[in-house]
């Protein structure tokens, strides 16, 4: 079954993989403070993947202030459904270089696995796109657009605007993310349900300049330490959110062990887990709350002297079903009353997004459910992402009528966002040979 799909793939693969590698040693990070001629060097090269899979029409999308986009399209049969293909080509920052075992950004393959920032999240999908497009050949059964997104590892910031300045040329039957991943390395799964997100600045100020941490310090607060007090009430003792009124669900519980988890996520011995409820609840359906920067004088420019202000960067994920800005609301209101000795506690939200959940309950999901299967030789695994993609809503939003999927090819150890991020390359492969079958399978 698939034979002539199999052959073709293999066949491709060292070309494919040799496009991965080019497109990670662009270090397209698209946060602010790196250079954005980077992150539209990555989008050309991308365009040129898409022009090498006999892609029409392939040209940069772009927006006032925005990284750029890419674009491209193929026609199958006259009367085919049209399925839109999405990934993105930006990255996350690479972080401390000496946290890494290899260059983040010069691919190198061990045992089985392609190390790189990128590898995994998400310029993997963009080769899963273009190897099953050009894997099917001349014989493409439906009408393929692709978009390659250069801002979703900041929060899709005018994705917005794209869907408005390019709505009509996106529309599509079917929508394919492949910006998921996987349950475990040889099982395949379609992510259900998506966290969103809403984070927020806060800044606490006790003084108006530094003094004399001898001199005052014992009758004045300092900003940090009063920081860290307001910090600690977001949590309850166990380590679950004490925002009041925030929406929780129950998920599968799947096969997911404590042991599985600790070794998924590196863990310290002796470090325990936090929260209440089965994993995957924990994981997906309830609310998690992070502390992902503080701005205060690092260590070793410490001198004795009480912090005037300080501030921190908190992160909340809410569970589907949240509405992002009442759950905003919330975290602000919490926050604020948190007790601080009196001292200026200022709330500035940041980003929002919101949660998901993705019907099954349709046949062109079936097409891909039954392609997974074919591909990985065993059942599909419906799971949730404790994770964010707030376009997932708005590609919603703009096309109610499309069926959209949640796949990828990235798996638990892929360590996406962190320090020697990676791939396992069979996987790469499985995913290519899925997305052809259900492209074919769309068609019937």
């Amino acid at each position: 079954m698939h034979q002539d799909l199999i052959s073709a793939i293999d066949s491709l693969l060292p070309e494919l993989r040799e496009d991965l590698e080019a497109l990670i040693r662009i270090p397209s990070v698209s946060a602010s403070h790196f250079d954005p001629m980077e992150v539209r060097r990555s989008a050309a090269k991308t365009a040129e993947l898409l022009e090498k899979a006999g892609f029409d029409e392939v040209r940069l999308l772009e927006l006032d202030d925005a990284h750029p986009a890419v674009y491209g399209c193929r026609n199958g049969p006259e009367g085919a459904p049209t399925v839109l293909l999405y990934a993105h080509h930006d990255v996350q920052p690479a972080g401390d270089p000496a946290e890494w075992t290899v260059a983040p950004f010069e691919p190198v393959e061990r045992h089985g696995r392609l190390y790189g920032r990128g590898s995994s999240d998400d310029k993997a999908g963009i080769i899963v796109h273009t190897g099953a497009v050009r894997a099917l050949g001349a014989d493409l059964p439906v009408n393929v657009k692709v978009f390659v997104e250069g801002e979703e590892e900041i929060g899709s910031t005018h994705l917005d605007a794209f869907l408005t300045e390019y709505g009509d040329l996106l529309a599509s039957d079917v929508i394919v993310i492949a910006d998921s991943g996987n349950w475990r390395v040889g099982e395949p799964a379609l992510t259900t349900s998506l966290r969103g997100l809403v984070s927020v600045l806060v800044e606490v100020r006790t003084l108006e300049a530094g003094v004399h941490s001898g001199g005052f310090g014992g009758a004045v607060p300092d900003a940090l330490t009063t920081l860290i007090r307001v910090l600690a009430g977001l949590h309850h003792a166990d380590g679950s959110v004490a925002v009041p009124g925030l929406v929780s669900g129950t998920a599968a519980e799947l096969d997911l062990t404590e042991d599985e988890l600790r070794s998924q996520a590196g863990m310290l011995d002796g470090v325990e887990l936090i929260g209440s409820g089965s994993l995957t609840d924990r994981l997906w359906m309830k609310p998690a709350i992070s502390v992902l920067a503080l701005d205060a004088p690092p260590v070793d420019e410490a001198i004795n002297q009480l912090v005037p202000v300080a501030r921190a960067k908190v992160s909340m994920r809410i569970a589907p079903g949240q509405d992002a800005e009442e759950a905003m609301v919330a975290l602000v209101a919490h926050i604020e009353k948190q007790p601080a000795w009196g001292a200026q506690v200022t709330v500035t939200p940041l980003e929002s997004g919101e949660p998901f959940s993705l019907s099954t309950d349709d046949s062109r999901v079936l097409a891909f459910r039954r392609a997974f299967a074919d591909a990985w030789g065993c059942d599909v695994v419906e799971m949730g992402v404790g994770g964010s993609i707030p376009f997932v809503a708005a590609f919603s939003e703009a096309y109610p009528d499309a069926a959209i999927l949640l796949t990828g090819v990235a798996d638990p150890t892929s360590r996406t966002h962190g320090p020697d991020e990676s791939l396992d390359l069979e996987e790469l492969r499985r995913g290519i040979l899925a997305e052809a079958i259900a492209l074919r399978n769309l068609a019937s």
